[in-house]
Parts: structure tokens; C-alpha cells; sequence
């Protein structure tokens, strides 16, 4: 007799309540469950990445070596051979399966531009990354594993960018600064993924991916503004006001429907961010803008919002991605706009006092910051 029905008779016979037959019928299917220490998943990671890279290392290195038989052989033989090894050592493992499948779908896109190689397709790239994503999706829809999920959160996206990249090579009018835009609210968006117990891997990997991407982006931002010169001087061109507002939809749109709909009314911070991105943007149209102050004013003025934002939802990250932030605007403001008044000799000694006292005040602010969000979680 199965368990269930034996805890299911023992419920009706009154020996057992159905929370606790629930209970029970949870630990036997988690006790089947072999699991890995963390210094065994961490080596299990790392050997991952590093096969991934060995592989499309190998590939582009002995490319022309191959013949065409060759090359579409292996590029069917990587996807193949990496997916049957999961599925045989999942029930061992199951970790390992997970990062082999993982594996696969990484082999997939090595294997998707190899094949357009050996056909010579090569009429428009980013179709290649859109394969690769649907790809990714369908991994994800057949394994429902987080590895998948991440590398479809990341693929997306990179063919949208990508995508808007080409058909954009051509004009003048800030296409880099709208693809900026959007990835900065994407990365905002991906670093505040609520961190709960469902789907923990999956929600760390988006908060990491947001986190590597946000600084740089934030850069990128006022770098790529439309008198930025970051346009080859001979495209003169200009960006059609239709192509503009398409690309403000797609850059904005997506993030905008995907928080409203998921969070709710957690998503009030992730539509104030939009709103300073685009102003950011906005001031950094400017010529010279890194000698524009109101930059830095923005930058200070966003710093405090993520801090608030931190302090609200109880989340560190944000409380320090803000102190960070403020601190690289102040010292960014100093390099630029006073530095250059005084002597080496002065602005140094200057520039150690703003270190010593400024890092001493946000030491102290970040502290209290921490201790209001852990209140407000505690009355909550």
C-alpha cells in the first residue's frame, strides 16, 4: 500500500490530523532527496562554467581545422551529449543533472551560430540569440529549472539589444542612450526581485545579474546621451521619431507590466526608478555632461531614493548600493569639479579628508539606516 493511501486511511480513522499526515508526506518525498554540501555545489558550479568555456574555447580554436561534415556533427553531438549525461545522472545527483542540462542549453547557442557558419547564414545576427532564447524558454518550460529560467531572463533581453542595435547602426539621436534606458531599468528591476523561499536560486541569480549590470549601466547612460559623440561622425542620420517612440516602449514597457503585475504594490520603487532614469537621461543630453552638476545632484538625489527604498522594503542591498552610490558621486564631483582649483599637494590632502570624514559618516549612516529597516520589518 502506498503512503498515501496509509496516511489517508490513518487521517479518516482519526489517528492523524491532515496537517500532520501532510507533514509526514513531505519528509519522505524530501528524505529520497540527495543534496550537496556547499563546498560540492560550488565545485559542481564552477566545473560547469568552466566545460562551457572549454567547449566554445575548443570550437572557435579548432574551427577551421574541422571539415563541414565535422562541424555539424559536433555542433549536434555538444547539445546531445551534454542533455543525455544529465538525464542519466539526474536521479544520482540531482544537482549535477541540473548543471549539465544548463550546460546544454549554453552548447545550444555555440551550436546555433555554428550552424549558421557552416550554412553561411549570416544575413541577421541577433535571429541567432532569438533561437538561442526560444531555446532557453523551451528548456524552461520542459524542466522547469532555474538555470534555464536564468539564462531565458538573460538571453531576452540580450537579443532585444542586440536586435535594436542593428537596426539602429545607422542613425544618430541617441539609439545607445534609449538601449541604455532600458537595461538600467531592466538591471533595477532583476536586482529587486523579492529574495523569498520559493524559487530562492532562481530570484538570487536575477538579484546578481542586476547587481553586476546596474553601476556599469549607470554609466552608460550619461556616456550614450545624444550629444555624447559616441556616434561615429560620419552617421548623420537621425533617429525617426517613430523608431524613437518604439524603442522608449520596448525599454520601458516590459519592466513596467512585469512589475505591476507581479508585485503588485511593491512595485512603486521600480516605477520611481524609471522615472529617475529617464530624467537622468534627460539632463545628460547636455554637451560636456560630466561637467554638468545637476548630474551629480541627480546621481546624489537617486542614492537617497535606493537608501529610502532599502529602509521601506528592509532590503541591505539597497541601503548599500545607495551609500556606494553616493560616496562614487562625491568623489566623481571632486575629481571633476574641484580638484583641478587647487594644487596636487592640496587636493590631495582634501581628498584624504573626504575619504576619512565622508567614509566615517556613511559608516555611521549606513548603520542607522540598518537598524531603522530591521524596525520597521520587526512592526510589520
Amino acid at each position: 500500500m502506498s503512503l498515501e493511501k496509509q496516511l489517508q486511511r490513518w487521517t479518516e480513522a482519526g489517528l492523524l490530523d491532515s496537517a500532520a499526515a501532510q507533514r509526514i508526506l513531505q519528509f519522505e518525498e524530501n528524505a529520497g532527496k540527495r543534496t550537496l554540501r556547499w563546498p560540492a555545489a560550488l565545485a559542481v558550479g564552477f566545473g560547469t562554467l568552466m566545460l562551457c568555456a572549454g567547449v566554445l574555447l575548443y570550437v572557435a580554436s579548432h574551427w577551421d581545422e574541422l571539415s563541414s561534415p565535422e562541424r555539424f556533427g559536433l555542433v549536434l553531438l555538444m547539445v546531445i551529449v551534454f542533455h543525455v549525461a544529465a538525464g542519466l545522472l539526474a536521479s544520482r545527483v540531482q544537482q549535477l543533472g541540473v548543471a549539465l542540462h544548463a550546460a546544454g542549453t549554453v552548447a545550444l547557442g555555440a551550436g546555433i551560430f555554428l550552424a549558421a557558419q557552416v550554412f553561411n547564414l549570416e544575413e541577421h545576427w541577433p535571429s541567432g540569440i532569438l533561437l538561442w532564447s526560444i531555446g532557453a524558454v523551451a528548456a524552461w518550460a520542459v524542466l522547469r529549472q532555474w538555470p534555464q529560467a536564468l539564462l531565458a531572463a538573460l538571453l531576452i533581453p540580450t537579443w532585444l539589444a542586440s536586435d535594436w542595435s542593428v537596426r539602429t547602426e545607422r542613425y544618430l539621436g541617441g539609439p545607445e542612450n534609449i538601449l541604455a534606458q532600458g537595461l538600467l531599468l531592466l538591471a533595477v528591476l532583476y536586482m529587486s526581485v523579492p529574495q523569498s523561499e520559493s524559487n530562492r536560486a532562481l530570484r538570487t541569480g536575477l538579484m546578481w545579474a542586476g547587481c553586476l549590470c546596474f553601476f556599469p549601466l549607470l554609466v552608460l547612460v550619461p556616456e550614450t546621451g545624444p550629444f555624447s559623440g559616441y556616434r561615429y561622425s560620419g552617421m548623420q542620420t537621425s533617429l525617426p521619431g517613430s523608431m524613437k517612440a518604439i524603442g522608449y516602449g520596448i525599454a520601458y514597457a516590459p519592466a513596467l507590466a512585469i512589475a505591476a503585475a507581479v508585485r503588485k504594490k511593491g512595485s512603486l520603487g521600480v516605477f520611481a526608478s524609471a522615472a529617475w532614469i529617464a530624467i537622468l537621461a534627460a539632463i545628460s543630453r547636455a554637451r560636456g555632461n560630466w561637467d554638468d552638476p545637476w548630474i551629480y545632484v541627480w546621481a546624489g538625489f537617486g542614492a537617497c531614493g535606493l537608501c529610502f527604498w532599502g529602509v521601506q522594503a528592509n532590503r541591505k542591498l539597497f541601503i548599500n548600493f545607495g551609500i556606494v552610490l553616493f560616496a562614487l558621486t562625491v568623489i566623481a564631483f571632486y575629481f571633476s569639479e574641484v580638484l583641478d582649483k587647487f594644487g596636487r599637494s592640496m587636493g590631495l590632502i582634501l581628498l584624504g579628508v573626504v575619504f576619512l570624514a565622508g567614509g566615517w559618516v556613511l559608516h555611521r549612516l549606513r548603520s542607522e539606516l540598518l537598524a531603522r529597516a530591521a524596525a520597521r520589518a520587526e512592526k510589520q
